[in-house]
């Protein structure tokens, strides 16, 4: 069963089952807080709400655990999260709350980048020192010890969740990469098919053409040099050359009509293999091009677009349109990514606009802060098919 579950889900249940762990006082009260329960009634139903409002949060905030865009919303939740782990341990005048802040440290690198998260993992932790002063054996100092040793559980299970976001971020990368060379070789085996197919027309037409045509001609001086029975057998094979001419130049225009290289699936080879963002792919029906060397470049450019889109934006959803447009192919793509204020052109920007450039091309991109980054490319292409 374990098998079937992934990372953020293996996360999530093993945090609702300490969850559920931790409240296990909240059935046996004398056992916990001493034989007179030893709080009093709003105590009671304060740390009682702040335990439920724990869980429901988290179980909400895991449902969205992995996204790569972290909003507003998930940094107020996780604030929210916090202080009813806190409170828990404040209404309860116990350690409960500690517990529950492990549960925390292990979101905190899904949620924040790991400095941050270590100093939200000791604030968390800063915040319960009054509680632990306020035990009857305890002093300050020795309060101060005691959210330093949970300081320390937490820290080894931080680490943990770290690691495991590193090795989930190196599995999904390593799938988009395997799925861009799965895209290249498609690329290539087509771009191989149509070579040979271009080789084999040119033989029909040069060596078979060549030949049948002398044949023909030779058959024609033959039908005046025969007579009787011999030049009607002499015509009739003259006829079949004839035949036999145009049949084989009906199919070498046939080969070189179909000498398109199919990208659609390279395209959707590549799209499959990116299973963080939700790529939304609007292709031409039987979508080719003649040309390898533009082919590439409508190729490297969706490659591009889909690495930006994953790494820089951080986006959910991508969509991604390659159309047909007169005398050559538009590419229009847009991302519900973080946007900025303005786009530093990186290598893969550069390295787009060049080969664009390369065949009269152009590209333009837009974002702005929250409306994510939309792009758009023109590729002149004499050979569409």
């Amino acid at each position: 069963m374990l098998a079937r579950l992934n990372h953020i889900q293996l996360l999530r249940y093993a945090g609702l089952f300490t969850w559920a762990c931790a409240g296990v006082p909240l059935l046996w009260e004398p056992w916990y807080f001493g034989e007179d329960g030893g709080l009093d009634r709003f105590s009671l139903i304060a740390w009682r709400a702040c335990y439920l409002a724990f869980g429901a949060c988290y179980w909400y905030m895991t449902k969205r655990l992995g996204r790569r865009t972290i909003g507003a919303l998930d940094l107020v939740l996780l604030l929210l999260l916090t202080l009813t782990a806190i409170g828990v341990s404040y209404f309860s005048s116990s350690g409960l709350g500690s517990i529950l802040l492990m549960v925390i440290a292990g979101m905190l690198p899904w949620l924040l980048p790991v400095g941050i998260g270590v100093v939200w993992l000791v604030l968390q932790y800063t915040a319960l020192v009054p509680v632990f002063a306020d035990h009857p054996d305890f002093q300050f100092f020795d309060a101060v010890l005691q959210a330093a040793l949970y300081v320390g559980f937490s820290s080894f299970v931080f680490a943990t969740s770290v690691v495991g976001k590193q090795q989930a971020e190196a599995r999904e990368e390593q799938r988009r990469l395997n799925a861009e060379l799965r895209a290249t070789r498609a690329l290539l085996a087509e771009s191989s098919r149509l070579t040979e197919r271009t080789r084999i027309s040119r033989e029909l037409h040069d060596l078979l053409g060549h030949h049948l045509t002398a044949l023909s001609l030779n058959l024609e001086v033959a039908t005046h040099l025969s007579e009787g029975r011999a030049q009607d057998h002499v015509r009739q094979a003259q006829s079949l050359a004839k035949l036999l001419l145009s049949d084989v130049r009906e199919a070498v225009s046939q080969l070189r009509d179909d000498d398109a290289i199919d990208l659609s699936e390279a395209l959707h080879t590549l799209v499959e293999g990116v299973p963080s963002l939700d790529i939304h792919l609007a292709l031409p029906d039987h979508f080719g091009v003649s040309d390898p060397a533009r082919a590439q470049v409508l190729l490297r450019c969706a490659q591009e677009i889909i690495t930006n889109a994953v790494k820089h934006a951080g986006a959910r959803t991508l969509w991604l349109a390659i159309a047909r447009e007169r005398r050559g192919i538009a590419i229009r793509a847009r991302d519900d990514g973080r946007g900025a204020e303005r786009v530093d052109a990186g290598n893969g920007l550069r390295g787009m606009r060049e080969r664009l450039a390369e065949f009269g091309g152009q590209l333009e991109f837009e974002t702005a802060p929250g409306r994510g980054f939309s792009l758009e490319a023109w590729l002149p292409l004499e050979n569409a098919a």
